[in-house]
């Protein structure tokens, strides 16, 4: 496996890990049980799984009223695609392998 397969298997694996959060958390929330924190929300989609929380939060209408994540997760995927694009035009290689 080349550092682009291992990388796109990273961002698939944690965007999985936050369309789950968004739904287990919805659950407890349904069910007054505990929840998972908000924080740990916001750091699933800031190590790579911004998609996946936004599409958990629009599938599980979860967290669509708190100004926060409705804000704050499309914010961390924009600074995410800019980032992406930035390294990919950089006239450095950064992954050759």
């Amino acid at each position: 496996m080349n550092a682009i397969s291992l990388i796109i298997i990273y961002f698939i694996i944690m965007n999985i890990c936050g369309f789950a959060l968004m739904g287990i958390d919805k659950r407890k929330a349904v069910k007054h049980l505990w929840r998972i924190p908000e924080s740990v929300l916001f750091i699933v989609a800031l190590i790579g799984g911004s998609i996946g929380c936004i599409l958990g939060m629009q599938l599980f209408r979860h967290k669509t009223r708190t100004w926060t994540f409705v804000y704050g997760m499309p914010a961390i995927l924009i600074v995410q695609v800019v980032i992406f694009l930035l390294v990919m035009n950089a006239p450095i290689q950064f992954l050759t392998i």
